[in-house]
């Protein structure tokens, strides 16, 4: 009876419509004009940049100009910075002398030749695009899955070399682009990419303080001083958790921060509300309590004297119990349940890409136009509930270019959950395979081959490089691997409600037997039930060409691909026969892949510096570039 109270209160407080929540992007820090309110075109100025000299601040290094009203301008020497943006601890500039009117991919390593000062340097919140580069040892694939604009708006193409400052290893605090010459490069480009995003927006990130000699009495009283980054010896001031400002003893400080009739308030404007309102409040929830209570006995007790119905449960004590990892979980959007509804037609099966032990997922379009798959989970109760909110938690922090995204969540009456991912153009690979796409011609070998490295890939690298490891646990083509519009790889639909007790070596076998599935699948472009037996009798007796897809015209390919395809094979076949006692891995499927692959005479080079994109710079991109002779793997007797 007491949860229900609890819960009633919550609902007063929150002014929750209910367990769909309506879609809010994730909180960014308030930044809020300085004192003067300084403006230039579409810019407000922050506390401590300025433009009026008279105007509060701590440093006239600080000073801005704005020219005609609509450009804004900071000034390092004798060299002007257009702004672009600001944030909460930096400021972000183009490269000088770039006009409005002037689009150009990347600059000359000595176009930015500045490197930092007292205070200000160059963030490593960068991103750096390098160009006609002679060593590529200093490039980083895994920067690649950024969403990096082209200086026109529209999204860049995959980079020449790409290096994220905060790597360290070849630049530090305190250098310019100009110590890339080094390597070689001739050109760069910039992006600023906030940590825990992959969106990149063009421009130079300088991160900003005030020099430590200089910091007495600098900071608010209800504020903390910070350090610097790449700014040596360098201070901000911030504010403490619950209040919103600059933090400055010469800014606007540290206040409340609150909702006030649908919109942000802050300061006084929070006070403004007669305290006679929060006394009758009290008052009015002390009368209500002992009614609540006893009204709250009495259907407690009429519970009890009626049979409880298998399945049902109280969504507003969910919603209370889980709210937070809800809201925690689901970082990116939260759906209400009318717009999944909408965008499925009411979750139609005409709809539906596939029915698993993952869960349902349809396929849909938003208002918005986009198209998403959403994955329909059905939990029994609040703890597979807490578990599958704590698995997309996970997910959704995992930025990799051949995981779907994932795009938002949402809970409806009871605990059914839904999770919506990005639905790329090309569709599922049971499409291309089958030829269910439209396209007068099916996959050939290399796209097939090159889809089954990447598949191989993400998931080694979601059980090897990502803690605790993710396991996928039903992959099957339909549903569950889209492709998008240059047939790279997006694997979705996991397996969120996996019983906790599941030991991890148990699902990485089912998950290597099941890309075995996959495999004899992409060979065969058929997926009958008795295909797994079929095609181990055929490869075991030397037929494999009477199960490999007619489309593929298998006796007319060269001889080089023949191999590739008895290869592949091979190793479906292992993964059958041995992914079971752990004889063979993710990690070693992918390595004899990613080499065939990357070894491939059509475009492999190509395809193999984008499948190392599938691992960060960590060992296991160093295991998985090891010849495949390295290694011993188990392979069947018998010719193949």
């Amino acid at each position: 009876m007491l949860p229900l109270l609890l819960v009633w209160f919550t609902l007063v407080s929150l002014n929750q419509p209910g367990i769909c929540l309506q879609h809010r992007q994730q909180l960014q820090p308030v930044l809020l004009p300085n004192g003067c309110d300084d403006k230039c075109g579409r810019l407000h100025i922050p506390f401590p940049f300025h433009l009026n000299t008279s105007c509060a601040s701590v440093s006239n290094a600080l000073h801005l100009s704005c020219l005609n009203s609509t450009a804004l301008y900071l000034h390092i020497g004798i060299q002007s910075y257009r702004v672009l943006d600001f944030f909460s601890d930096g400021i972000l500039v183009d490269f000088p002398g770039t006009g409005s009117s002037t689009c150009r991919q990347y600059k000359g390593l000595n176009s930015f030749n500045f490197a930092g000062n007292d205070y200000l340097g160059i963030s490593d919140d960068n991103v750096i695009g390098l160009y006609d580069c002679e060593d590529s040892s200093l490039c980083k694939a895994d920067c690649e899955t950024n969403e990096l604009p082209d200086c026109d708006g529209n999204r860049s193409g995959a980079l020449a070399c790409c290096y994220p400052l905060s790597d360290h290893s070849n630049w530090h605090s305190g250098d310019g682009f100009s110590s890339f010459a080094k390597f070689g490069c001739r050109g760069v480009s910039s992006w600023v990419v906030p940590r825990g995003t992959n969106s990149g927006k063009r421009g130079v990130k300088l991160e900003w303080a005030i020099p430590r000699n200089k910091s007495q009495g600098l900071c608010a009283s209800n504020a903390v001083m910070v350090s610097a980054t790449t700014v040596e010896a360098g201070v901000r001031c911030s504010c403490q958790d619950g209040l919103v400002g600059d933090g400055f003893a010469n800014g606007l400080g540290c206040f409340k921060s609150c909702i006030k009739e649908g919109q942000e308030a802050y300061g006084g404007e929070c006070d403004n509300s007669p305290k006679r309102s929060q006394r009758k409040l009290v008052i009015v929830a002390g009368v209500l309590a002992p009614v609540f209570i006893l009204a709250s006995l009495f259907l407690f007790l009429c519970i009890l004297k009626r049979p409880v119905k298998s399945g049902a449960f109280d969504i507003d004590q969910a919603h209370y119990h889980s709210t937070i990892s809800f809201r925690k979980a689901c970082r990116t959007r939260l759906f209400s349940y009318r717009e999944l509804d909408e965008a499925t037609r009411g979750f139609d099966d005409g709809q539906k890409l596939v029915d698993g032990t993952n869960g349902t997922i349809h396929a849909g379009v938003l208002g918005d136009g986009s198209h998403i798959a959403v994955q329909k989970v059905q939990c029994e109760n609040e703890r597979d509930l807490i578990h599958v909110l704590s698995r997309i938690e996970l997910l959704s922090a995992v930025l990799h270019r051949n995981l779907a995204r994932l795009l938002g969540c949402c809970i409806e009456s009871g605990y059914t959950l839904m999770v919506g991912y990005e639905y790329p153009a090309n569709g599922t690979l049971e499409e291309h395979l089958h030829n269910n796409s439209g396209q007068e011609f099916g996959l050939d070998w290399y796209k097939r081959l090159s889809i089954a490295a990447e598949t191989a890939s993400i998931l080694a690298y979601l059980q090897c490089e990502i803690s605790p490891p993710i396991f996928h646990h039903g992959l099957k083509s339909s549903g569950y691997i889209f492709l998008d519009v240059g047939f790279s790889v997006k694997v979705a639909g996991f397996a969120l409600l996996c019983s906790s007790s599941t030991t991890g070596p148990l699902v990485q076998k089912n998950d290597v037997y099941d890309f075995g599935l996959l495999l004899l699948e992409i060979i065969s472009g058929s997926k009958h039930s008795d295909m797994p037996s079929v095609a181990l009798q055929k490869i075991k007796s030397g037929k494999l060409e009477e199960i490999v897809d007619p489309s593929l015209y298998y006796h007319e390919q060269p001889m080089f691909r023949r191999e590739q395809i008895e290869i592949v094979a091979d190793i479906a076949t292992r993964c059958l026969l041995f992914g079971g006692d752990g004889k063979i891995g993710m990690v070693d499927v992918a390595k004899e892949l990613f080499h065939l692959a990357k070894e491939s005479t059509d475009g492999g080079s190509k395809k193999g510096s984008a499948l190392e994109e599938t691992f960060s710079n960590s060992s296991l991109l160093q295991m998985i570039s090891m010849s495949p002779d390295s290694v011993h793997l188990p392979r069947i007797a018998g010719p193949v």
